[in-house]
């Protein structure tokens, strides 16, 4: 097992889009977060501001472990945000953890 960055760019004004496809996104994280295999995910907001209002976001950040890359960008290609259209651009690649 290896972690992999999974980097996602947003479509612009994804906001909708991104509410539509909510629950079914962050329970696939959920699913990780339980398997012991998600270190970090979330959104890139837009504006400088944790709760960016209509500003909305700009993309996501996840790093989680898979087996391969091969997995990881399988499972990112499944994420519901990229069958509704919220998602630009999507790169997947490994990560070294190296701190804390």
């Amino acid at each position: 097992m290896m972690w992999y960055a999974i980097i996602s760019e947003d479509i612009e004004n994804s906001l909708e889009k991104r509410g539509l496809a909510r629950p079914a996104h962050l329970d696939r994280l959920n699913k990780l977060k339980e398997a012991g295999r998600l270190l970090i995910a979330g959104p890139h907001p837009a504006i400088d501001n944790n709760e960016p209002g209509e500003a909305g976001f700009t993309g996501s950040l996840v790093v989680a472990e898979f087996k391969s890359l091969v997995d990881a960008q399988s499972w990112a290609d499944a994420d519901p945000y990229v069958a509704a259209g919220v998602y630009a651009a999507v790169t997947v690649k490994p990560f070294k953890k190296v701190l804390p």
